[in-house]
């Protein structure tokens, strides 16, 4: 199936080496499964980079952008354990993007994500939208599992983020192997003008609401 719901967290940051143990352990201890529990979110998967920077991602998934914009997230927001104050404070090269899910195709995940960062030029939105309605086809490459679009909006990535490009746009496709997401991410020749990084992760872990339940 695409990927559950209709909203997505992006979050993509780097860490000092010193400090990096104990950054993986806050968030497979606490961080994953608490932003799980709250109200719309479905689930979140955690990556590390095997090309590209930030070194760290993550992506929740939500019932709908508006849970990003709902009392019980803001309050889980604004009330972070002192783990959470501690290991936040550390970031470094931060990405948040609080985005829609506009076109998702195929099933199921990969063991790893290819990752498009594009920047659309103003009033070519629909134009790059449609092409890559075009362009994702999860069949047209051997071992790529799904593939999708999400579009950032800016209101809602920006007060948590230094990052000034909280309009971007980010492809993701999962695939079985860092091959074939290069491929794939390479046979996408008509978003070239716009991409402005990309990357490769593999899948750490994830956890659905059903883990907690």
């Amino acid at each position: 199936m695409p990927i559950a719901g209709k909203g997505m967290l992006l979050t993509s940051m780097d860490i000092d080496e010193a400090h990096e143990a104990e950054f993986n352990r806050w968030y497979d201890r606490e961080h994953l499964e608490e932003r799980v529990a709250i109200e719309g979110f479905i689930e979140a998967r955690r990556y590390v980079a095997e090309e590209g920077s930030p070194k760290y991602l993550c992506l929740y998934s939500t019932q709908s952008i508006d849970v990003l914009d709902s009392g019980p997230y803001k309050a889980r927001l604004g009330n972070p354990t002192q783990w959470s104050k501690t290991t936040t404070a550390r970031f470094k090269n931060m990405i948040r993007s609080v985005a829609r899910i506009t076109i998702s195709r195929g099933k199921g995940r990969g063991a790893v994500l290819g990752i498009i960062r594009l920047r659309p030029k103003g009033g070519n939105e629909a134009q790059l939208r449609d092409a890559l309605d075009r362009a994702f086809d999860p069949t047209s490459f051997d071992g790529v599992i799904s593939m999708h679009l999400i579009e950032s909006d800016p209101a809602l990535s920006k007060p948590l983020t230094s990052d000034p490009a909280v309009s971007d746009w980010f492809v993701l496709i999962d695939a079985i192997d860092t091959k074939v997401a290069r491929a794939a991410m390479a046979g996408l020749t008509g978003v070239k003008s716009a991409v402005v990084s990309s990357g490769i992760y593999r899948l750490l872990w994830d956890i659905a609401k059903a883990d907690i339940s």
